[in-house]
């Protein structure tokens, strides 16, 4: 019971790192974007080719895996994003998955259909003897990664000039405006943030998911779970609902394998009916 606990927390934290961009982008944008796992896509391949194609380490792999979805989210922010972000939310879908079927149709073009190649660095190989139990060091690696991610997130918008604009901003646009906020200056930072984050989590999740270009259709319905159960524009909301899916879903895998993921839409509809507006609504950005 222990180990499936912790395999599930470990894989709730890779869901909050990816899945908590889309929170602060849809919280303070009130943007649909359904193409937030290509940006973890993105991230995983620029870390796969560099790992398997350049030699680079894996903890350089992953500072670049950053970087890269972050650059792609800027540059599709500044082409395409901001001119709908007061447009009818159809239309924000529409563009959106429609990035995730040219993402995915470019990836399989350039890398095939099949899953990447991982192999997982010495330090991270192998089992460590935890309270008693034998787990996996890339899965506690990956639960270090989840909490220091959670705990920046919180400082930089709790205690900064950065996340006060940013709170003020997801509090009321025009008046921040007004007060001399750039704004726009504002989402696109923000925007590249919740990419970068995203391909941090798509690279991490080379070792526990696997990587292939249908991963940002495989994946979607969980980023969007945890972020519509957790609360969309919170920090803590996503971190809670992340762990309960994560949980949930592994044990359930676990215990009744022939229920297979449904456990999980069962929990959802609990959970939304219980609290309609996610575990932590949003009261400014936390």
């Amino acid at each position: 019971m222990g180990i499936v606990i912790f395999d599930g927390v470990a894989y709730g934290m890779l869901l909050f790192l990816i899945g908590v961009g889309l929170s602060i982008t849809m919280g303070l944008m009130n943007f649909v974007n359904l193409a937030h796992g290509t940006f973890a896509m993105v991230g995983g391949y620029a870390a796969s080719v560099l790992m398997n194609h350049f030699g680079v380490g894996f903890f350089p792999s992953l500072a670049a895996a950053f970087v890269a979805a972050a650059l792609v989210g800027a540059v599709l922010e500044v082409c395409f994003y901001r001119r709908l972000y007061r447009a009818h939310p159809l239309d924000q879908v529409l563009l959106s998955i429609g990035i995730v079927f040219v993402s995915v149709a470019v990836f399989t073009y350039f890398f095939g259909p099949t899953m990447q190649a991982f192999q997982l660095p010495p330090l991270l190989d192998g089992r460590v003897s935890l309270l008693g139990l034998q787990v996996g060091r890339y899965r506690l690696f990956l639960i270090v990664c989840g909490v220091a991610v959670l705990a920046a997130l919180l400082l930089v918008l709790g205690k900064t000039r950065y996340g006060a604009m940013v709170r003020a901003a997801v509090d009321n646009q025009r008046v921040a405006g007004g007060t001399g906020i750039h704004v726009q200056r504002l989402f696109f930072l923000t925007f590249s943030l919740g990419c970068g984050l995203a391909g941090l989590g798509g690279a991490l999740s080379l070792g526990m998911l696997g990587l292939e270009p249908s991963f940002p259709l495989k994946y979607l319905v969980y980023f969007l779970i945890v972020v519509c159960v957790g609360g969309a524009g919170t920090i803590t909301g996503p971190f809670v609902a992340a762990l309960l899916v994560g949980i949930v879903d592994v044990a359930g895998k676990y215990y009744l394998p022939q229920a297979g993921a449904f456990l999980i839409y069962v929990v959802m509809i609990i959970m939304l009916l219980a609290r309609p507006n996610g575990i932590i609504p949003r009261k400014g950005l936390a």
